[in-house]
């Protein structure tokens, strides 16, 4: 039997896999957006999700070790899951249809299904609510900026 953390990890990478089907077409029409001043992280973003995510997954192991295959384990995991594919869907989707405000729902979106996601773990596993802040705090952050780079380019709103 293969280990949980194994398959936690490598549904984690799959579905993170799969935000880079994203044509050459809709990256440049993002990299032309006006960006805020402050906005000077920028290329530390990728490096930022990938620890979200591990964060994430770890978490996910936690509430899985606690009480493997138990029905609320599962919808946990779902809810991970879920949580996992709408932040994974945020930039293709947002680029896709050239819309910042996409953008803007899909992270707001997540943002409040990490939140409830927090909310049921907590009282499972301390720890592993507080890998979720990595997230918690980022997805804000996140929102926000494209909430500026909407006002900056209304055209792509």
């Amino acid at each position: 039997m293969m280990q949980s953390w194994v398959v936690i990890g490598a549904v984690t990478f799959l579905i993170a896999f799969g935000s880079f089907f994203i044509t050459p077409r809709d990256v440049r029409w993002f990299t032309k957006l006006s960006r805020p001043r402050w906005l000077v992280f920028e290329q530390l973003i990728p490096l930022i999700w990938m620890i979200i995510f591990i964060c994430g997954a770890a978490s996910a192991y936690m509430v899985w070790e606690n009480n493997p295959g138990s029905i609320i384990t599962w919808l946990l995991m779902g809810l991970y899951l879920l949580v996992e594919i709408i932040t994974v869907a945020y930039i293709p989707l947002m680029l896709r249809f050239r819309s910042l405000k996409a953008g803007e729902i899909i992270g707001l979106a997540g943002m409040i299904t990490a939140i409830v996601l927090a909310i049921c773990v907590l009282p499972i596993s301390g720890l592993a609510t507080l890998l979720l802040l990595p997230y918690l705090v980022w997805s804000p952050i996140g929102t926000y900026t494209t909430d500026e780079l909407r006002e900056l380019n209304p055209q792509d709103a």
